[in-house]
């Protein structure tokens, strides 16, 4: 068979804060998560983008230690898995590839050529499959593949989404249960999963299978773990002028807090490393919504990072994928070309909490600007000087 690879995939990060910004510029030029009706305003909106967000995001990134530590946590995990597949007998080499911040997915496949790899399983580090993640990974390798004619001679098997392992479970319901047992009165804990966000175009135009996985991963772990703890399961991290998922994090706080919910664990359900939305988002910003909407007790379950049950599971979803019939990129779920990704939500006038909604909406009225001043040479951006 050759040497056997494993491609593990994620988002990527800014290790620094002058990461930041070309960071953001990566992630908004990605069609899957800005669709544009013309191709060319891709890169123009995602400058914007950038640029309008970039203080804020740097702020973020400063609130937790200066950048992310995505890569070092996934290179650790890189290195667990490793270990576990040689004792189980397998000579794997493990790589690792980003999306949108070094070392990207096309830095990965460089070394995998420079190995001789002959069998490749790819295995996105998210466990609910979304067009905007792992469809977008997918994307470009697909793209790879069809371009590169040493690629088409390796093998390779894609392992799409993994939220019902059994391992995987047991070592969510682990982490659950240690931060449950610290609690002088563990059944009354109220248990809120949150998921990363995707618009609900995605799921009703598309096909993706996002929120069917995510709401059959939180109901698996609340029958893994077995205790009667009420819970509640929402959405964060939305973004520009849309309808999103819901119920929305915040939302969702707000309403357990005027149902008087006062003890409160979170459990971060689509990220399996520490980053920006758990350390950031969920510790920062939603514990601050939730003790001004009177939850009095606010924890979060810690991201699985090499939790060894964790390990176990990519470990087995690896050595299976090997001895199973291929999955290859054309049974992927991917949006129709004219789809419309981003219908408009409801506007509101005023000031409300939906505060990355008005972003979006101001970068959008922004764009507009931009491209007017490029037509014309005239404007605010040419007397500062950024044009």
């Amino acid at each position: 068979m050759g040497r056997v690879g494993v491609l593990l995939l994620n988002l990527g990060g800014p290790e620094r804060l002058e990461d930041v910004r070309p960071f953001l510029f990566n992630l908004f030029s990605d069609p899957e998560i800005i669709r544009l009706p013309i191709k060319g305003l891709q890169k123009p909106l995602a400058w914007l983008i950038s640029t309008l967000r970039a203080g804020k995001s740097r702020e973020n990134y400063r609130q937790i230690g200066g950048g992310s530590p995505l890569l070092k946590i996934t290179e650790a995990q890189a290195s667990a898995l490793q270990e576990r597949l040689i004792e189980m007998g397998r000579e794997v080499s493990v790589y690792i590839g980003m999306r949108y911040w070094h070392p990207f997915t096309e830095e990965a496949i460089e070394r995998i050529k420079r190995d001789h790899i002959k069998q490749l399983v790819i295995l996105p580090l998210y466990p609910q499959f979304s067009i905007s993640t792992s469809g977008s990974s997918f994307r470009v390798l697909e793209e790879m593949w069809k371009d590169d004619p040493y690629l088409r001679l390796t093998e390779y098997t894609l392992i799409p989404s993994w939220y019902d392992h059994p391992a995987y479970l047991r070592a969510m319901a682990d982490l659950i249960s240690t931060e449950l047992d610290r609690s002088s009165d563990p059944d009354r804990v109220h248990i809120f999963f949150s998921a990363h966000g995707v618009p609900q175009s995605y799921v009703e135009e598309a096909g993706d299978p996002y929120q069917r996985e995510i709401e059959e991963c939180t109901k698996a772990i609340m029958n893994t773990l077995n205790r009667p703890n009420e819970y509640t399961l929402a959405y964060q991290s939305r973004v520009g002028p849309v309808e999103w998922l819901k119920p929305y994090t915040e939302d969702a706080l707000k309403e357990l807090g005027e149902q008087g919910v006062k003890d409160l664990l979170v459990v971060p359900i689509s990220f399996v490393s520490e980053h920006i939305e758990t350390l950031q988002e969920i510790d920062i910003e939603y514990r601050e919504i939730a003790e001004e909407a009177g939850i009095e007790h606010f924890r979060r379950v810690p991201a699985l990072n090499t939790h060894p049950v964790f390990i176990e599971s990519l470990s087995d979803l690896v050595v299976k994928s090997l001895d199973e019939k291929p999955t290859t990129f054309d049974s992927i779920a991917r949006p129709a070309e004219n789809m419309k990704m981003y219908p408009q939500e409801r506007w509101e006038w005023g000031m409300t909490s939906a505060a990355e909604v008005w972003n979006g909406r101001l970068a959008m009225i922004g764009f507009i600007a931009l491209i007017i001043e490029l037509i014309t040479g005239h404007g605010p951006l040419h007397f500062v000087g950024l044009l």
